[in-house]
């Protein structure tokens, strides 16, 4: 089986279950998460040097699965390029447990599944105790979002 199919098979199971307990929880964050618990850093390859190249972002969970989102507005950003270019990436767990996590980025085109994980990133950020500064959001200012499923490896 290649690795492609791999990921998908793993992911309509659980797509965390081959991580260790401390991992899953790290990742597993919920709507009660404060930011530190929300930031990581990725490395991506860049798409014209082919060099490293590694930023801090927040991740967000929705209907299960591990995203990662550009935010309001949708204006370009060299993260995506990259993961677009070359899907493979490191996914930099630093708060609380820290690990280097080998991963996949799969961009979200489903308008059905677009939707729904743009509704929950913004049903969490409006939490009252929202840690962000984005508040109030409506999911139409997130609609030109650049979004990415991660699958880990």
């Amino acid at each position: 089986m290649n690795p492609a199919d791999q990921h998908r098979e793993r992911s309509a199971r659980d797509p965390l279950a081959h991580l260790p307990h401390k991992i899953r929880r790290a990742i597993e964050i919920t709507p009660a998460a404060g930011t530190r618990e929300r930031i990581v850093d990725i490395t991506t390859t860049g798409r014209r040097t082919g060099r490293p190249r590694r930023i801090e972002i927040f991740f967000y969970r929705a209907n299960g699965a591990t995203y990662l989102c550009s935010g309001a507005g949708g204006g370009a950003t060299g993260w995506y390029a990259n993961l677009r270019a070359n899907p493979a990436f490191t996914f930099h767990l630093k708060n609380g447990i820290r690990a280097d996590l080998p991963a996949h980025a799969t961009t979200v085109t489903d308008p059905t599944e677009r939707a729904a994980v743009i509704a929950a990133i913004v049903d969490d950020l409006n939490q009252p105790h929202d840690p962000g500064t984005i508040r109030p959001t409506h999911p139409d200012d997130w609609a030109d979002s650049r979004l990415m499923r991660i699958d880990f490896d």
